[in-house]
């Protein structure tokens, strides 16, 4: 049984109450959500959604984040009946554009127009879907990257659905690593590689950090894209880095946005040069590179 602990704000109060369940919830198995009641009203949710198990910690934790400027709010319960949620959220999910990209599930073949580049996902067991801030951050900043650098090999580091491998292809014909430490993303990657009608060129292994050989024979590499979370960037800095060709380019996320002067600490200590920050929906996307 899922349960839904939810408060009733106004907008601008959920998007900082997003915020703060953002910091506590990050980085655990617990989806956060804001919500639009009513739009002549201001009427918005901001919502947990968790099992029945770890209603009672979270509960508590909630409690305790609303406590200094919105104890005034009071947390509401919801029962959450069992439903294919995969089918379910495929109803409302809308297509999302990020530069050149418009990423859409297959029931929004229809709403590809002549000049998008188009990425088909649909909502499953890996993450990225596009529309997460993280992985559209990244989208726009691969567009501009492989626009204006010379790119002659990529890795995507934690490739979840394999959205940012296929963008990377669709825009130049380079050989491509794509790996994940969890053996279901790279079965899903596989599966989202075909559906776009890539039939070469992008490489799925499934390896935990670095220690595979995989990363060895194809860098050092023009690009690495790493959607991870902050914590495992900022230890694995060194080692990216040394797969990291002169002059390439490094598209980092999964960064909240308080998190990102650490991030960024940790790359310049490895000799990274920061170029820009993209800022969506409290997570960052840094694009940083090294020098020749």
């Amino acid at each position: 049984m899922d349960i839904r602990l939810y408060v009733t704000t106004t907008e601008a109060r959920a998007g900082a109450i997003l915020d703060l369940m953002t910091e506590v919830f990050g980085e655990e198995d617990f989806a956060i959500a804001t919500t639009e009641i009513d739009e002549r009203k201001d009427i918005w949710e901001a919502s947990v959604y968790m099992t029945f198990d770890d209603e009672a910690q979270v509960s508590e934790r909630l409690q305790a984040l609303l406590s200094a400027e919105h104890g005034d709010l009071s947390i509401e319960r919801e029962v959450i009946p069992d439903i294919d949620w995969v089918s379910k959220s495929l109803e409302g999910l809308s297509p999302v554009r990020a530069g050149r990209f418009l990423v859409h599930g297959s029931h929004d073949r229809d709403k590809v127009a002549v000049n998008d580049i188009a990425i088909e996902i649909d909502a499953g067991q890996a993450f990225g879907t596009g529309h997460h801030g993280t992985t559209a951050g990244c989208l726009e900043v691969i567009d501009r990257v492989v626009r204006s650098r010379t790119v002659r090999n990529a890795l995507d580091l934690g490739t979840g659905s394999g959205v940012l491998a296929i963008a990377v292809r669709k825009l130049k014909p380079v050989p491509i690593l794509a790996t994940d430490i969890d053996p279901v993303a790279t079965a899903v990657a596989r599966e989202n590689i075909k559906r776009n009608g890539i039939a070469s060129g992008i490489t799925v292994a499934t390896a935990p950090g670095f220690h595979s050989d995989a990363f060895d024979k194809a860098g050092p590499f023009d690009l690495i894209i790493a959607n991870i979370l902050a914590r495992p960037l900022i230890k694995m800095a060194p080692q990216l880095v040394t797969h990291l060709a002169p002059g390439g380019s490094v598209v980092l996320s999964g960064i909240l946005a308080s998190q990102r002067w650490k991030v960024l600490a940790a790359y310049n200590g490895a000799r990274l040069r920061h170029i820009r920050t993209i800022w969506r929906n409290g997570w960052v996307t840094i694009h940083l590179d090294k020098a020749r």
